[in-house]
């Protein structure tokens, strides 16, 4: 498990089931209110410690349950480019594209596909892009509601398939249309996987108009943001909205880098730093 510091954004969980004894014991104050007040103190409790759980699982950004990186500890015009649901038709031409700007991005990859499109996870890594894992099968009604055993297959055999592929674990998680129940965590720490959420999202994977795609990114981009991107979604208008992406973050001044990167860059710094 890679160990944490403060020029490494990657933060896998550390204590994967401190929820479910926070919950117990909320549990125990329901009932002894209950016991004492009635359920016009008890109702509005229940509602309460069980409405929290919801919100920890449906909200992207959620730290309830554990770590989720949103954005890079940086201060300088770098982004993180992040590009969810592959490898898919466009995989090639989005990496000429990342090619044409000297850019790098994470490819968030579904294992199942992978198994089927091999050639295109080792063109990701030979090209100098990260793999992330993006669960199994990508269950996207369901992810957020599967059960300990379901989360724990998705995670494991996503993790092996895109190690075997990519010749290197991933180090990175994207829960299933970023909603993540409780039950996430215990894998994520087995494999030393640190969860990503994002801070830049234009909603690409159902819109299909490239410049209001883009210009909703554009009011979320900040030093060190984390950009969500989509490929192969079914208006086949990703490769455009990919392309306008990368001439508006030159044009803005914005460099595109894996957290690997920044996070060498801040040691190196460190280390020749006499101060």
């Amino acid at each position: 498990m890679t160990d944490a510091t403060p020029a490494d954004p990657h933060r896998p969980p550390r204590w994967p089931h401190a929820w479910a004894w926070a919950f117990a014991a909320s549990q125990v104050v329901l009932v002894a209110a209950w016991w004492q007040w009635g359920w016009r103190v008890g109702v509005p409790l229940l509602l309460l410690t069980h409405g929290a759980l919801l919100w920890g699982t449906l909200w992207p950004a959620s730290r309830l349950f554990g770590p989720v990186l949103t954005r890079l500890p940086t201060l300088e015009p770098v982004v993180w480019l992040t590009i969810d649901d592959g490898p898919s038709g466009d995989t090639k031409a989005m990496l000429q594209l990342l090619d044409a700007h000297r850019a790098r991005a994470t490819f968030f990859l579904v294992a199942d596909r992978a198994r089927a499109r091999p050639e295109l996870v080792r063109a990701i890594v030979q090209r100098g892009h990260g793999v992330g894992n993006h669960s199994a099968g990508h269950p996207s009604a369901w992810f957020w509601a599967l059960p300990p055993s379901r989360m724990r297959d998705e995670i494991d055999r996503g993790q092996s398939v895109l190690a075997e592929l990519a010749g290197v674990p991933p180090r990175w998680f994207r829960a299933v249309v970023g909603m993540a129940n409780p039950f996430v965590h215990a894998p994520l720490r087995r494999h030393g996987l640190a969860r990503v959420g994002w801070s830049a999202r234009g909603f690409d994977a159902v819109a299909a108009d490239p410049t209001a795609v883009v210009a909703r990114i554009e009011r979320g981009l900040r030093p060190g943001a984390i950009v969500l991107l989509h490929e192969g979604a079914a208006h086949g208008r990703n490769l455009e909205i990919l392309a306008l992406l990368l001439h508006r973050l030159d044009a803005l001044g914005y460099r595109t880098v894996l957290p690997e990167q920044l996070a060498g860059a801040r040691s190196h710094e460190r280390l020749v730093d006499p101060g």
